[in-house]
């Protein structure tokens, strides 16, 4: 048989209806599902896992502690029980019932010695100002007295001079004399009273310089007495001074032990344990009354009321980049019927909104990163969201197509990261990557 001949009876030999039916069916639905794959939208996410906490670490769980060593007396609350902001707790006891007591003894004393310190500083600084006072006396009267020395000397200089003019005048009237004597124009009475007045001129001139002697020698005197005056009194202001400044320290000291010994009293007046806010009592340790403990043991933990929630999740440090403050997230809450799309947050049923506000900026230790979402819309009421209940939640990425996410994670890929928060060279390198998943 020929070639053509071959052609001609395959081009006799017809499929049947069914298998053109099928091949239409599957190139249809190929079609279709191509067509879908490229149409539908999905929203890429990072899933982590947490709990709900308080936002504020002041209204998380807390521990109440004792203050104070010694015995449980009574406890006044039970797990479950719901206080308010000083209610009691529990009373404790001091092993040593009396020590109380003796403490407000001890304080009284340390009181009583405080202002005994007190008096004996008020008392020095009286006496400082007192012996200021009379410095300034003995200094001004040291002062005058060499004042009226000055005085005193400058008389003595004035007759000095008054002398020695005197002595001059008697000196040249006696040679006068002497002169008239010898050519026989006065008598001998006149020379003699010449001379007479020359030598009383004489003696009054030593005696007036011996006196000069005597003033200035107590001019010395008396500057030396000052001196020895001014510094007497500086001992004097000194040492009130230095033993003002003990007194001082001493009811500073004083001061800071009666400090002490209120922390103590304050301390052992904490004989009961209040509650520090409004909460529930979650859990009370096994304390039985009478049974001793230890400063700083846990009596209770406490769960503060408080309508500001979060929720913490953890995420794996593959995904960590990808998530910043302020996306949004989608959370579903342990014990709340809730039916999650995760490609589809829309249609998703008893899944609440919330955002991103806070990541850690390293690890817990098991390389998972903490992400804290915060409401933003209107959670479940506290009576029905905990603190503690468990939750879901996914972080919300880009909006991709359906088939590129299939393709992404057949190879493994990581979700991409929007354009606006990529730095441009990792811009430069996803720009042939994104077109070659378009293609």
């Amino acid at each position: 048989m020929s070639r053509f001949d071959t052609l001609s009876v395959a081009r006799r030999v017809k499929a049947s209806r069914t298998m053109q039916t099928l091949v239409f069916v599957w190139g249809t639905l190929l079609a279709a599902v191509v067509i879908t794959l490229i149409v539908t939208p999905w929203q890429q996410n990072v899933m982590g896992s947490g709990r709900v906490i308080a936002f504020s670490p002041l209204e998380r769980e807390q521990m109440i502690q004792a203050p104070l060593a010694g015995r449980i007396l009574r406890w006044y609350v039970q797990e479950g029980s719901v206080v308010k902001k000083g209610d009691p707790i529990a009373d404790l006891s001091d092993n040593d019932p009396e020590y109380l007591t003796r403490l407000r003894q001890e304080r009284e004393t340390l009181v009583g010695q405080l202002n005994l310190a007190q008096n004996r500083a008020f008392s020095l600084e009286l006496r400082i100002q007192d012996l200021d006072l009379a410095q300034r006396s003995a200094v001004e009267g040291a002062d005058a007295r060499l004042r009226g020395v000055v005085d005193k000397l400058n008389g003595v200089q004035q007759d000095i001079r008054a002398d020695e003019a005197a002595l001059a005048t008697a000196r040249l009237n006696r040679d006068r004399q002497q002169a008239l004597g010898e050519s026989g124009l006065t008598s001998t009475r006149n020379r003699e009273l010449a001379d007479l007045t020359f030598q009383k001129a004489e003696t009054d001139l030593a005696k007036d310089r011996a006196r000069l002697r005597e003033v200035v020698n107590e001019q010395s005197a008396l500057k030396a007495e000052r001196e020895r005056i001014a510094a007497a009194a500086r001992e004097g202001v000194n040492n009130a001074r230095a033993s003002y400044q003990s007194a001082l320290e001493s009811v500073q000291k004083l001061k800071a032990d009666l400090i002490k010994l209120d922390v103590q009293l304050a301390r052992q007046s904490l004989q009961q344990v209040k509650a520090p806010r409004n909460g529930t009592i979650l859990r009370l340790d096994t304390f039985a009354e009478s049974q001793y403990i230890k400063a700083g043991d846990v009596l209770a933990v406490l769960v503060p009321d408080t309508e500001d929630r979060a929720v913490e999740i953890f995420v794996k440090g593959n995904d960590i980049p990808l998530i910043t403050p302020g996306r949004e997230v989608r959370l579903q809450f342990e014990g709340w019927p809730a039916l999650q799309f995760v490609g589809w947050p829309s249609v998703a049923v008893g899944t609440f909104r919330g955002k991103v506000t806070l990541v850690d900026s390293t690890d817990d230790g098991k390389g998972k990163f903490r992400v804290v979402v915060t409401p933003s819309e209107n959670w479940p009421e506290p009576r029905y969201l905990r603190q503690g209940v468990r939750a879901n939640g996914w972080v919300l990425l880009n909006q991709v197509s359906l088939g590129y996410e299939l393709w992404r994670q057949f190879n493994g890929f990581p979700p991409a990261l929007p354009e606006e928060s990529m730095p441009i060279e990792e811009k430069k390198d996803a720009q042939p990557i994104q077109r070659k998943a378009k293609k």
